[in-house]
């Protein structure tokens, strides 16, 4: 086991050995109801990951009534889940003291789809056709798809989170998320949609990244590390473990949440590499890039999202990452 390889173990242990009389409570929001897709972090809360360096961690789910990115900076929660990295380019713009630490997600797991057997099966087809936009997306990445590939405005229709207009016309596309919309189109249509992941056509942002206040990474950053090594440990526990405990956590803060959809997403997760791909396979877990930031910066400048003198290199720190933590467990798990 090489020495990046055990860095992150190191950090559990040395924690450990130092808060072993009192945990330090920590709150973490996430961006929605309790779901798979948070599954890394219910995974180290179920196994006493977070606590065996030292960290009581209470997970707030977000939802419809609640916002917690309005927490993070007055200091009611320590860490936040975040979308993808224009929140943070954002945050610089607006001088918000917050800083990205990790992204879980490789892929931004935003897509697109059509129907089956209608000649809508290539991304440049899909430029023949009406598509339903949420605002949120047209504001985002179809600004990027405009100028990177000739979508026009035309054809943005409005999406209100309803899929029968999709399911009631086959020449149309719809918005969704890779984990979520394809599931219930096959469960209230009876039919697998073509699935366009909009990040394998080069919108390369990060997603779910996990932000705290900079005053936090400046004066705790060994809180910092403990949560980002142990998300990570979790992460791979929850895609290639034994997931059960931290399953019932979500269903326990999200009753709603079906034991077919929680199975849906992480067999999606897997499929599209949304959590672990790319520099994770090397890195670990939680993985960032200078080159990799800069790319997607550039991006959106260039398709008008974003302002150019943004000093988007304030909205993150690679201090806690790419150290190798959990490739060894992963391994072990995977009997390699």
């Amino acid at each position: 086991m090489n020495l990046s390889k055990t860095l992150g173990i190191a950090t559990l242990a040395l924690m450990a050995s130092t808060s072993a009389q009192a945990l330090e409570k920590v709150s973490f929001g996430t961006n929605w109801v309790a779901q798979a897709e948070h599954g890394g972090y219910y995974q180290a809360v179920a196994d006493g990951t977070y606590a065996d360096c030292g960290l009581e961690v209470e997970i707030k789910p977000g939802g419809p009534q609640a916002n917690n990115r309005i927490l993070l900076p007055v200091g009611k929660i320590d860490f936040l889940m975040g979308g993808n990295m224009l929140q943070a380019f954002s945050a610089v713009e607006q001088d918000i003291p917050t800083t990205v630490v990790a992204a879980h997600f490789q892929k931004e797991p935003q897509i697109l789809m059509t129907h089956p057997g209608e000649g809508l099966d290539t991304w440049e087809s899909l430029k023949e056709i009406d598509l339903l936009l949420g605002k949120g997306g047209l504001n985002s990445f179809y600004q990027w798809m405009k100028a990177e590939f000739g979508f026009t405005d035309e054809q943005v229709k409005p999406y209100t989170y309803n899929s029968a207009p999709f399911l009631a016309d086959k020449r149309i596309g719809q918005q969704g998320y890779v984990t979520s919309e394809p599931f219930a189109i096959e469960t209230e249509g009876g039919f697998k949609p073509n699935i366009f992941l909009i990040a394998d056509f080069g919108y390369d942002s990060y997603s779910t990244t996990v932000e705290t206040r900079t005053e936090l990474v400046e004066t705790k950053p060994e809180v910092v590390q403990c949560f980002v090594d142990g998300s990570a440990i979790g992460w791979v526990n929850f895609l290639y473990g034994d997931n059960s405990k931290a399953l019932e956590l979500i269903k326990k803060d999200n009753p709603g949440m079906s034991d077919e959809q929680l199975a849906f997403s992480i067999e999606k997760m897997k499929e599209y590499g949304i959590v672990d791909s790319g520099d994770s396979l090397e890195k670990g877990i939680g993985a960032m890039t200078d080159e990799r930031n800069k790319s997607f910066f550039d991006k959106m400048v260039k398709a008008g999202v974003v302002k150019p003198d943004v000093d988007y290199t304030k909205s993150y720190t690679l201090e806690f990452v790419n150290k190798g933590v959990g490739l060894d467990l992963k391994k072990k798990l995977l009997g390699n």
